[in-house]
């Protein structure tokens, strides 16, 4: 349960009027405004019953807010005191339970120029503005935009001069809801989403017996404008929905592969069982070797599986791969290697004499290897026969799943953080206002009891100190609070779900100067980073959380390839070429060979292996780049650092102007 008290602040935070009554119609709290409404003077509510308060009309108004109120329902109420029955104020209903028990809310804002209208034109503004909260509600609580238009008649009709001869006519995306007017005499409003005219609403009436008035027509362009943001939000919450049955079809896919691979996995079992067979039959075998090598020959080239067969000596006595000659030691065959492997199987099974199953790692390939001894007639080690499996599809979906589930968990936790941060620091936004204006106020009061005792002190500072200081720390706090603000909606940015269309304008030098706020904490460990912003760089195209994204993972690769013996410097730069924007990251790292420059748009080629990278990082970006019909370009010198150049044109080729259209 909430308490009164925090109700209270944070309605009178946000709204002109609030004015709180519980069920017996006793005003429990009522704001200083309600108090002043219409008249200089303040007249005291609390603690009255609001027959005794309000007019005969206003009273029946209130009483039926509040039956809709409790079912959950939300309306228009007019307050209009008995002192001045001429003041008539518009008020939204609530209804909550406190701690103390449920109270009936009601709020709202200053309208201009409600009391001057007659009784008949209040009444019509009311019914107009009733109109505009019942669809502004109705579009947030319906399940679907197709719902919404099919219902929107009864909610939009009310609001004319002439409710029962009104019809309303919407089309939207193609597809037409509600019944045409008679005739071409109508106003209508554009539906306008993301800068695309998508639809459009016409009201009317079912004859040319009934005018249309100025009025309507202002109304109807006011419910346009609050429809065009309505709906683009509902667009993005039915996309989100459509993604997130995509994301759990993908998952039962994985699920699919993941039974493949144990079926696989079980079929290896069986052949393990059938290599034991051979072992035990080899085991009876003592004459014959050049026939009994034929056989066995002939049952490796069968095996799938690459099969070697490895005397004490770690020699290669037989292989199914027809690239390698027997003869040579195993570790320098089958691995590139100059001496024995660190954790030699055969080593094992010459001192335990069981077999042995594991998985190793041979440069960006993942092999499971099951090793079996092959014993003499004395039943003692005299070699072993290796399987080895190709498992680097299998590991690398199993990589892939644990990093879409961290991704996952990475957008709720910022998501949250973000919800949790914000809320505190609204408070503090708004109340530093409040501060900084009390301060303007006071502070001449205190400097004229300060020329009359010199020896003043505040907050154990001599007062001259106190009054010079003072309203600089004040506007610190206030820029700080401005800080925090910007920080967590650039994490919130980051981490929603994208739509990938390319349908944004793209202000390079803001996306930049975004991200390094963005990454500043984590690079700030190791580097300084230094803009260097071209002036008057034309905007693009394009998808603005896709360059983001870029961007955020080249400034944190620039700063992790700083060595720990010097401190960075990472210079991000931007200037236009000719019909395309030139965006360069550059540090003094440690650079990279050709060998590793030749492979970082590789999927999954890493050199961080060790520190948790997935080798996704470039080859996502270098795919961001191509989408935009862009090219990114690298060059580094060891020990010297490295630079990376992105050319992005201005002009978007067919291909992206398919992708901005969502066309696939």
């Amino acid at each position: 349960m909430i308490k009164l008290e925090d109700l209270y602040a944070f309605i009178e935070g946000n709204f002109d009027f609030l004015l709180v009554v519980d069920k017996d119609l006793k005003i429990l709290h009522a704001g200083k405004s309600m108090g002043r409404a219409c008249s200089p003077d303040e007249i005291v509510l609390k603690g009255k019953k609001l027959e005794s308060v309000l007019t005969p009309s206003s009273l029946n108004s209130m009483k039926s807010g509040m039956i809709r109120a409790k079912k959950g329902s939300r309306g228009v109420v007019v307050y209009s005191p008995k002192a001045y029955d001429s003041c008539h104020i518009l008020l939204k209903t609530g209804y909550t339970d406190t701690k103390d028990g449920g109270v009936f809310v009601f709020f709202g804002t200053q309208i201009d120029g409600i009391s001057k209208f007659d009784e008949s034109e209040k009444d019509e503004r009311i019914k107009e503005l009733s109109c505009l909260y019942s669809v502004a509600e109705w579009i947030e609580i319906s399940s679907s935009i197709k719902e919404f238009f099919t219902k929107l008649p009864q909610y939009l009709a009310a609001g004319m001069q002439f409710p029962e001869h009104a019809v309303v006519f919407s089309v939207y995306q193609g597809v037409e809801y509600g019944q045409k007017p008679a005739s071409d005499r109508y106003i209508s409003a554009s539906l306008v989403v993301n800068q695309q005219v998508l639809g459009e609403i016409r009201v009317g009436y079912i004859d040319d017996e009934h005018d249309l008035l100025p009025e309507e027509e202002k109304m109807l362009r006011e419910i346009g404008r609050m429809l065009n943001l309505a709906i683009d939000r509902k667009e993005f919450k039915e996309s989100l929905i459509l993604k997130q049955a995509e994301e759990k079809k993908y998952r039962k896919h994985f699920t699919e592969l993941e039974k493949e691979i144990k079926t696989k996995t079980s079929e290896i079992e069986e052949q393990k069982r059938k290599l034991n067979t051979v072992d035990s039959y080899l085991n009876r075998v003592n004459r014959g070797w050049d026939e009994a090598k034929t056989r066995l020959e002939t049952i490796f080239t069968a095996i799938p599986d690459k099969v070697a067969l490895i005397d004490k000596n770690r020699n290669v006595v037989m292989t199914n791969s027809p690239d390698v000659v027997p003869g040579d030691k195993c570790f320098r065959t089958f691995f590139k290697g100059d001496k024995p492997c660190q954790d030699c199987r055969l080593s094992r099974i010459m001192k335990h004499k069981t077999p042995i199953t594991m998985t190793i790692k041979d440069d960006d390939k993942y092999l499971e290897i099951h090793a079996l001894p092959v014993f003499n007639q004395e039943h003692e080690v005299d070699g072993i026969i290796e399987f080895y499996r190709d498992i680097t599809l299998e590991k690398t979906y199993e990589q892939q799943l644990q990093q879409a589930d961290k991704l996952a968990s990475l957008g709720q936790l910022v998501s949250g953080i973000g919800h949790e941060i914000n809320n505190p620091n609204q408070f503090i936004r708004g109340n530093i206002k409040i501060v900084k204006q009390a301060l303007d106020d006071m502070l001449p009061i205190i400097d004229e009891y300060y020329a009359a005792h010199p020896d003043l002190k505040i907050a154990r500072l001599k007062y001259d100190f106190f009054r010079k200081h003072i309203m600089t720390l004040v506007d610190d706090m206030g820029h700080g609070s401005e800080r925090i603000k910007a920080i967590v909606e650039g994490l919130k940015g980051f981490a929603r779900r994208d739509e990938g269309l390319l349908i944004d304008t793209v202000d390079v030098n803001t996306l930049i100067q975004a991200s390094t706020r963005l990454v500043y904490n984590e690079v700030h460990k190791y580097s300084d980073i230094e803009l260097e912003l071209s002036e008057n760089i034309p905007s693009f195209t394009g998808n603005s959380q896709k360059i983001e994204q870029v961007l955020i993972n080249l400034i944190v690769n620039a700063s992790q390839a700083i060595p720990d013996d010097r401190r960075g410097r990472i210079v991000v730069r931007t200037k236009k070429n000719k019909q395309e924007v030139v965006i360069e990251i550059e540090d003094n790292g440690k650079g990279m060979n050709e060998k590793t420059l030749k492979q970082i748009f590789d999927p999954f080629f890493t050199t961080k292996r060790a520190k948790g990278g997935t080798g996704l990082g470039l080859p996502i970006a270098y795919k961001i780049i191509e989408e935009h019909g862009g090219k990114i370009t690298v060059s580094s010198r060891l020990d010297e650092g490295t630079k990376f150049t992105i050319r992005i044109p201005l002009v978007p080729s067919e291909k992206t102007e398919g992708v901005a259209a969502g066309k696939s």
